[in-house]
């Protein structure tokens, strides 16, 4: 996208990953991911914290 918005991640050109390490998640993090989700036309997204002890708890799925 030439907007200046980069996507950390696009699997299988359909899902948006977005990469994090914050000690918790908080609304532009959210605001992020469906912001790149909608530019990028796409309806599933990932948001992925790596700042917790077991990884399933640092995930997060968006439909649109």
């Amino acid at each position: 996208m030439e907007c200046g918005y980069r996507i950390d991640l696009l699997v299988e050109n359909t899902v948006v990953v977005e990469l994090k390490t914050v000690d918790a998640f908080n609304p532009v993090h959210e605001a992020q991911i469906l912001t790149y989700m909608k530019f990028s036309n796409k309806l599933i997204g990932l948001l992925i914290n790596f700042y917790v002890t077991l990884l399933k708890n640092g995930i997060k799925k968006y439909k649109r």
